[in-house]
């Protein structure tokens, strides 16, 4: 009977804590090492998520914990919504899950750090007998890293909740601005929460000032994402997830838990190496994407052919595309987010199959920032099993356009716009694409001749190799593969 009071003791122990931390944090790394490549990421995902659970354990033994049936319901209630999400999704509705878990992250950290905020009788850094308060007051490192992970949190949860209406198109995908104060509010709004954040760590002993911090935390993080427009948003979400990690770090110096804090700055180094490739991808600065008015989904002049282009659209039939295909040597098929929207990627493997039959070399031709997140297409043609190493990146595949037969592009539109070379005045000039245009001929899949997110006419539409056939990527496909029979 003697021994169980040993057993628990050592269960206890801060030693035997920090080792199941120091297990999970490897796991965790390994996970993370198997996320390359889509052959290793299931595995990869199974070892990290051994590694969280381990870390969870860890903590739950830890001396002290509280309250261990609100734990329980919430970790039910948690598993209850979460893993029916996660397994009904649908693959084009990715980047809004991705967005709405990154921000339920963020939101869990400011409650954290409001929770507490009040279990600290209400003061940071004032002496607790002043205040009336029943526990110690916090230490100052402590009551800085709280208000930093409240303010960061708050932003990184209003800010993913925008990118998801967006995403959802529950709010319009073009950036809503207040036209020239708009950088004068959110610099105000910052100012107001670092402002309520000094008078905190300096001794407040009102719940009031933190509950106004996260306000205006929650109301910048809304001006901030929504004057960006959708062709930014890979790249808002990247940096999303950044904010997100390293307020979980900040909270994790606060609560001296080290599961959150190495976790926190592993999504937070790991989404900002995110953000700065996407950024240089799109040769675009993170401050000019922060600062918004750039990939509005809202037509401009010209953006439905009425331009300076107007009139030189050709457009064909499926069977005109088959006989284009089966006659080529080598086709690059260049996916978009039009192919996401019509779950087209079965149908395009099974035309890349097709094509491979008859001795014709097919490649993938994956864009950074194709889609509405990081390696959209990626995932979708892995769901697929198109296999890896078809699957060619921007700077790897642009040589090859020049010995292409056909382009086939399907939905993607801005990453394939010349004018991101030949026009200064263009809003992505500047901006690296895929060179379609250099292919012997190029086939557009696309619904109509509206534009992409970035609101503007794509000019390979109107170059004399290109051809158009309307209508959806699925069916068009479909269509193609049946005319193929007959070629």
């Amino acid at each position: 009977m003697s021994s169980l009071p040993v057993a628990t003791s050592v269960v206890q122990s801060a030693s035997f804590t920090y080792s199941l931390y120091i297990v999970a944090f490897i796991l965790m790394i390994q996970g993370l090492r198997g996320l390359v490549g889509p052959k290793t990421a299931v595995r990869g995902n199974r070892i990290a998520a051994v590694g969280m659970a381990i870390a969870v354990i860890a903590t739950l033994l830890s001396k002290g914990e509280g309250n261990w049936g609100l734990i329980a319901i919430g970790i039910v209630l948690g598993a209850a919504i979460g893993i029916p999400a996660a397994r009904k999704v649908k693959m084009t509705a990715m980047p809004q899950m991705v967005a709405l878990f990154n921000g339920v992250g963020g939101g869990a950290v400011a409650l954290i750090a409001w929770v507490e905020f009040r279990s600290h009788g209400s003061t940071y850094g004032a002496d607790s007998a002043a205040s009336g308060a029943h526990l110690a007051a916090l230490p100052t490192y402590v009551a800085i890293f709280s208000v930093l992970a409240a303010i960061i949190g708050s932003v990184s949860f209003w800010g993913s909740n925008i990118a998801f209406g967006k995403l959802q198109e529950v709010l319009p995908g073009r950036p809503i601005t207040l036209g020239a104060a708009q950088q004068l509010v959110n610099l105000l709004l910052l100012c107001v929460a670092l402002g309520l954040g000094v008078y905190l760590i300096a001794g407040a002993h009102s719940e009031w000032p933190f509950v106004g911090m996260l306000v205006a935390a929650a109301a910048l993080g809304n001006f901030v994402v929504l004057p960006i427009g959708g062709a930014d948003m890979p790249v808002v979400i990247a940096l999303l997830n950044a904010f997100t990690g390293v307020s979980a770090a900040a909270t994790g110096m606060a609560l001296n838990n080290p599961a959150l804090i190495v976790f926190g700055m592993m999504v937070g180094a790991s989404g900002t190496i995110l953000t700065n490739l996407m950024a240089k991808a799109m040769n675009r600065s993170i401050p000019a994407i922060v600062a918004g008015g750039f990939g509005g989904t809202g037509a401009v002049a010209g953006a439905a052919g009425a331009g300076e282009h107007a009139g030189v659209v050709r457009s064909i039939s499926a069977a005109d595309a088959a006989i284009q295909l089966g006659y080529a040597s080598r086709v690059v098929i260049v996916p978009g987010y039009g192919m996401a929207v019509a779950q087209a990627q079965h149908a395009v493997r099974e035309l890349a199959s097709e094509l491979e039959r008859r001795g014709v070399d097919v490649k993938y031709a994956i864009h950074p920032v194709a889609g509405r997140m990081p390696g959209h297409m990626n995932v979708l043609l892995a769901e697929a099993d198109v296999p890896y190493d078809q699957l060619k990146e921007m700077d790897e595949i642009n040589p090859e356009f020049q010995r292409t037969d056909v382009a086939l592009v399907i939905g993607a539109n801005d990453v394939t716009n010349p004018a991101a070379k030949n026009t200064p005045s263009s809003p992505i000039y500047g901006m690296p694409i895929l060179e379609v245009a250099d292919s012997r001929s190029v086939i557009v899949i696309k619904r109509s001749m509206n534009p992409g997110f970035a609101g503007i006419e794509n000019e390979l539409y109107f170059d004399p190799k290109t051809s158009m056939l309307f209508g959806d990527a699925k069916s068009a496909v479909s269509e193609i593969i049946s005319a193929l029979a007959d070629v």
